[in-house]
């Protein structure tokens, strides 16, 4: 019966560690300011989606959601350039739907104005950056003994490394039985 409820806590714990692996990966749908609305004229720069944007982070395969009214505005992404210069006439992409959905297919940045002659003169704009996506290769490999520091240590003899080695193993074989 000990075999059973370590091996049912065994995959219980790996069943977790799956959920929190996708969990983190998982992406999102972020609505731009944080509620519906915010794709307007900031009313101060505090109220800037700038600020907004920087406090976020953004992952490659998110996808923001703009809400606005599409008979007054309409949502433009554009080059650093026309970011810089509010200019409206050469988008890269161009919404007019009142609830645009943009995927973040890349890591790096995003700009984006508003198409209403003065608005983004006014501040509505925002710049997203998307971080680029870490890469996870399991087990890391030994440091090089230059990345060591201090002198390299010879073993004593091979039975205390065993034993030392077979300790680790129980250790880790009880950690996950408890989980």
């Amino acid at each position: 019966m000990a075999g059973f409820s370590s091996s049912r806590a065994l995959s219980s714990s790996s069943l977790l560690l799956i959920f929190i692996f996708f969990s983190f990966s998982e992406a999102r749908e972020i609505l731009v300011g944080g509620k519906t609305g915010s794709w307007a004229i900031p009313s101060s720069e505090s109220q800037s989606l700038n600020k907004w944007a920087e406090s976020t982070r953004f992952r490659v395969g998110d996808t923001l959601v703009l809400k606005y009214d599409s008979a007054k505005d309409s949502v433009l992404r554009v080059t650093k350039e026309d970011y810089a210069n509010c200019n409206v006439s050469n988008p890269i992409e161009q919404h007019k739907d009142g609830e645009t959905k943009l995927h973040l297919d890349q890591p790096g940045p995003f700009y984006f104005i508003s198409g209403t002659k003065g608005h983004c003169e006014k501040g509505q704009k925002v710049i997203v950056v998307v971080m680029t996506p870490r890469k996870h290769y399991g087990i890391s490999p030994a440091p090089s003994p230059a990345e060591v520091d201090g002198p390299a240590v010879a073993p004593t003899s091979s039975a205390t490394s065993l034993q030392g080695g077979l300790l680790v193993v129980a250790f880790g074989i009880f950690a996950l039985g408890l989980f």
